[in-house]
């Protein structure tokens, strides 16, 4: 039998089409502004996995889909990407999508999630007999908070004693991953979504969510905050780490799923989580110049990427 050099990750969760159109003037709510629309296949955990598997993690994802032409498109990416698909298909339901309205610096001014099918179905499919000998030959299980409760739970027993990652999607669905706080090794957050799962102030210092967020059971995070320092912690401590200048931001739509993939594939391959952390703000670093939320990037630009992202430091 041959041995497998490369760690297994099972990941559950979104898979789906994303839509974007961004004004090409500063944005006027309430009012017709001049734009770009795009879309590509997307979703938390599948641009995660697209980018874990760049950094030599092999991959495997269990989403729901329709049988449509959003189904199909989406189908071609995750084989394009390399990506095990273990994903289930509904003859009588339209794919989920996410569709964002961006300025023209490529933020967020608004988005809606279209994504009824994940709750309905996707607790369902943990049930299989299939997904569990394939968590049995992963080294690490994946997961976004369009599961809902019952789902993240009925996972979370599965996983048993392997890294449980997490990743919270939104202020709307991060409280969700509350009563599994303790099982995860990993989750990976916006400071929004941080404060929605605490309840803290919009003021709050790092300080104050990394105590809030200790309190609640959770063990490790990573806590990003667009162009201010990211907080990271796990048992060993508190640090945070900078972006480097953001001054080229295209698209921000994928960059925390980046940061997540980048930090999974370095904690599976040993790494710590200061030097993990790192490694997802290059990944994310590289989403944010280009109009995808999955790049497409050599060793060499990873590496150069990498070096723009200085060290960590303890939290003060």
């Amino acid at each position: 039998m041959t041995k497998r050099v490369k760690p297994l990750l099972f990941a559950v969760g979104g898979a789906h089409l994303d839509r974007r159109g961004q004004s090409s003037v500063p944005f006027v709510p309430g009012a017709s502004n001049p734009g770009i629309m795009r879309e590509e296949p997307g979703g938390g955990v599948f641009n995660a996995l697209r980018l874990a598997a760049q950094r030599g993690v092999l991959t495997e994802i269990l989403s729901v889909r329709g049988a449509d032409p959003a189904g199909d498109s989406v189908a071609s990416a995750i084989e394009l990407a390399g990506i095990k698909d273990s994903s289930v298909i509904f003859m009588d339901r339209p794919t989920p999508s996410y569709t964002a309205i961006l300025d023209e610096h490529g933020d967020v001014v608004a988005a809606i999630a279209d994504m009824a099918l994940y709750e309905l179905a996707l607790p369902k499919q943990l049930r299989r007999r299939k997904v569990r000998d394939a968590i049995a030959l992963a080294n690490g299980v994946f997961c976004d908070a369009n599961l809902p409760p019952e789902g993240l739970k009925r996972l979370s027993d599965l996983a048993g004693d392997l890294p449980l990652f997490a990743l919270a999607i939104s202020p709307a669905k991060v409280v969700r991953l509350r009563p599994v706080f303790s099982e995860l090794s990993c989750l990976f957050m916006n400071r929004r979504e941080a404060l929605a799962v605490t309840g803290l102030e919009e003021d709050a210092e790092l300080s104050d969510i990394y105590a809030e967020l200790r309190d609640q059971g959770l063990d490790s995070a990573i806590v990003t905050n667009g162009r201010e320092a990211t907080l990271a912690f796990n048992s060993d401590g508190a640090f945070t780490v900078l972006p480097p200048d953001a001054s080229g931001i295209v698209d921000v739509t994928g960059a925390g799923d980046a940061m997540a993939g980048g930090a999974i594939a370095a904690l599976m391959r040993g790494e710590t989580l200061q030097q993990a952390c790192r490694e997802g703000m290059a990944a994310s670093f590289l989403t944010l110049q280009i109009h995808s939320a999955s790049p497409k990037f050599s060793s060499q630009e990873f590496d150069k990427a990498l070096a723009l992202i200085p060290t960590a430091s303890p939290l003060a």
